[in-house]
């Protein structure tokens, strides 16, 4: 997918993106590339590649999920800003939080931010189980969401905390979704949401598949979770 595809595909689903915006995915594409010569933060350099596994898949959320109702957005373990930054190169009210194990993928993030003139942008340096018992951050967030971090069992536990009630865990999945939704159900349960929607489609160019799935907070997550650092890996709620 070039660039002229990525703005065609867009405006398709409704997104029409100005010169200015255009101009960030164009500044992104060369950061990520500059930078993933001195540190790892991505396999995919070439430049369809980018714009398609990586931009259109991420704004792909907003295509189902309605972005301009929400105001603020954690996403946890985004690793070189995937999903959040290029949703708010699109929606850009949006109030954005990162959360991300490594330092040097911060560093990245805040000089990427700097760089497209991205506002309202906070990164955090922190474990996700440890951000989510941070009183300064849990259950703030209107939407939570991550990509591609963890299976849904495990995902759940790291986000859903920080989820305000009646705000939303939005998960974007490959083809197994199902059947880690299957294996999810407890702990989905446990820490408080309902699935609300999901969505099945598939990625255009290479067609692979997608499932997306939005869930309500409908109550608050029980202090217990989440557990200590690396304890919602090693077990989780089954």
């Amino acid at each position: 997918m070039n660039e002229q595809q990525f703005i065609e595909a867009l405006k398709e689903k409704g997104i029409i993106l100005s010169e200015m915006q255009i101009a960030q995915f164009k500044k992104y594409f060369e950061l990520l590339v500059e930078w993933n010569e001195k540190m790892n933060l991505t396999a995919i350099t070439d430049l369809e590649g980018v714009y398609l596994k990586h931009f259109y898949d991420s704004i792909s959320p907003s295509f189902y999920f309605d972005f301009t109702k929400v105001t603020t957005v954690c996403d946890v373990g985004a690793g070189a800003g995937f999903p959040s930054i290029p949703i708010k190169i699109c929606f850009p009210h949006l109030q954005v939080t990162i959360v991300d194990s490594l330092n040097k993928r911060i560093t990245f993030l805040n000089h990427l931010s700097e760089e497209l003139h991205l506002d309202n942008m906070n990164f955090v340096h922190a474990r996700a189980e440890e951000f989510g018992q941070n009183v300064k951050y849990r259950e703030k967030f209107d939407v939570v969401t991550a990509r591609a971090v963890a299976r849904l069992s495990v995902l759940s536990e790291l986000c859903v905390p920080l989820a305000k009630e009646n705000g939303y865990f939005v998960a974007l999945k490959a083809a197994a979704g199902a059947e880690e939704l299957k294996d999810a159900k407890k702990a989905l349960t446990t820490l408080g949401v309902a699935l609300k929607e999901e969505f099945a489609f598939h990625l255009p160019v290479e067609d692979s598949e997608r499932t997306l799935y939005v869930f309500d907070k409908i109550k608050g997550t029980p202090k217990k979770y989440p557990r200590k650092p690396g304890v919602p890996n090693k077990m989780p709620i089954q």
